[in-house]
């Protein structure tokens, strides 16, 4: 027999987003009900963020083994034990998960239903013997990897970031199909723990990304032996000798098209909305391939419903999960009319060296038509960079002529802890004024982010006008 339930809230997914959306309603009181037939947790702690970043770690640590012979350490080739690199990722992901578990939710006073959910009408959703009425929904159901429909690929052996982890053996050649933060990272990971890697990216990697920032990151994959292919289209993958084979579209040029030959392939071709299987159309709700459509507040067309997270199509990122569910809580549970703003919100590829961006960039002023200053900084010019000997990379700063910060972005050692700085003050709304005037702790690679904020006076400080009011105040003792 089916069960029939009435709550307040209904989440339907328990990633970063519908975590949150559930943990916050089931301690405010509101009586809540959660589906999730897969992983509790997600993407982001199971195949994204939490993995990627404990494999980009064993890849600091091989290439720390190798040593540094201008700081006088000589070292060593690295020995890799791959099945122990993919414990150690493992040991990551178990060490978080009980952190998004069952159980924990179930002690916040969740039901947790570990099925699969679809709405059957405007107002009720089923799943795993159970039918839900709530007051509100929320769709939280996050997104895949995409598949690009390259002629082949289908009939070869492939990757995506969902099975990448799984790999216990160390590629002799990874060939990555995406040159976005999935590829990069990955890419560069792989390198360290001494893979042969080749990314192939359509436009440029990073397409979102300032390209002065791009450019940095471009020449240290490079450098690391990374062969990075731009402006390139797939017209084929197929089986190889050794494994699969990418072939590129011939250039504009002319000429026919490369050929890569790997052992491995990586599809990190961006990431799809999960709107397919959950009955959208019997709610109300209005979708298309690239999300479902929501407002301001996040509420779809269903006025009941909530759609939060990447499945809404605006920002694929963890903490911008978390930033809606908050507003969600808002307007579901408090009748805040509140609205999202993206305008503070970063984005980090941590790669070496890390890229970090927020709010406008140079190519959004342009377009908007607004004036605007450059501000920049190099780590060349920090005393704590040059200590660490990690001196590639700048900050940059934008901001109206009267000091107004509109943007920022760091490519560098730490870039995405130096740019919560940046954060801060766009959230705050602070002029440039209170950056420049802030005391930071000598020797650090913060000092940047205030050198940076320095440069946009020193034309006014050190001009001929400022020359000529010194010298005259001085004529008074």
């Amino acid at each position: 027999m089916t069960e029939r339930i009435k709550v307040d809230i209904c989440v339907i997914g328990a990633g970063a987003a519908g975590l949150s959306v559930a943990a916050g309603a089931s301690q405010m009181g509101s009586k809540t009900v959660l589906f999730e037939p897969g992983e509790m947790g997600g993407d982001c702690l199971n195949y994204g963020c939490v993995p990627s970043k404990a494999l980009l770690s064993a890849g600091h640590a091989a290439v720390a083994t190798r040593g540094e012979p201008k700081k006088g350490v000589t070292g060593s080739a690295p020995t890799i034990d791959r099945p122990a690199v993919h414990d150690w990722v493992r040991e990551v992901i178990d060490g978080i998960a009980p952190m998004d578990s069952v159980e924990r939710y179930e002690g916040f006073g969740v039901r947790v239903i570990r099925s699969k959910a679809a709405f059957i009408d405007k107002n009720t959703v089923e799943g795993g013997g159970v039918q839900v009425e709530a007051r509100r929904f929320v769709i939280a159901t996050g997104s895949v990897a995409k598949v690009p429909p390259i002629p082949g690929l289908a009939d070869v052996s492939y990757f995506t970031n969902e099975q990448i982890f799984g790999l216990k053996e160390t590629p002799d050649h990874l060939v990555i199909i995406g040159g976005g933060a999935i590829g990069c990272e990955l890419g560069q990971a792989f390198r360290d723990l001494g893979s042969d890697v080749t990314i192939v990216e359509g436009f440029d990697i990073l397409g979102r990304t300032d390209p002065e920032l791009t450019g940095v990151l471009r020449d240290a994959l490079t450098a690391s032996g990374i062969k990075v292919i731009e402006q390139a289209r797939v017209a084929e993958v197929r089986s190889g000798a050794n494994g699969p084979e990418v072939v590129l579209a011939p250039s504009e040029e002319g000429g026919e098209g490369e050929t890569i030959s790997g052992t491995h392939l990586l599809v990190a071709a961006g990431r799809a909305p999960t709107v397919e299987g959950i009955g959208l159309d019997k709610a109300g709700v209005e979708y298309t391939a690239a999300g479902i459509k929501v407002d301001k507040g996040l509420r779809t067309t269903n006025r009941r419903v909530y759609a939060v997270g990447d499945v809404n199509g605006a920002w694929q990122l963890t903490h911008a999960a978390g930033y809606e569910a908050g507003v969600v809580i808002k307007n579901a549970l408090f009748r805040i009319p509140a609205k999202v703003d993206y305008g503070a919100c970063p984005q980090v590829v941590y790669t070496t060296p890390e890229v970090a961006q927020v709010g406008a960039t140079e190519a959004d002023l342009r377009r908007d038509g607004v004036a605007f200053k450059v501000l920049r900084w190099p780590f060349a010019e920090n005393d704590r960079a040059r200590s660490e000997g990690q001196t590639t990379g700048f900050v940059k700063v934008l901001t109206t002529p009267k000091g107004k910060i509109l943007g920022a972005g760091i490519v560098g050692p730490h870039a995405g802890e130096l740019i919560q700085t940046w954060v801060l003050a766009l959230s705050a709304k602070l002029k440039i004024s209170a950056m420049a005037s802030m005391i930071v702790p000598y020797p650090t690679f913060g000092e940047v982010n205030k050198r940076a904020a320095g440069s946009y006076f020193a034309p006014m400080l050190f001009s001929d006008r400022t020359k000529w009011i010194v010298r005259f105040l001085s004529r008074f003792g």
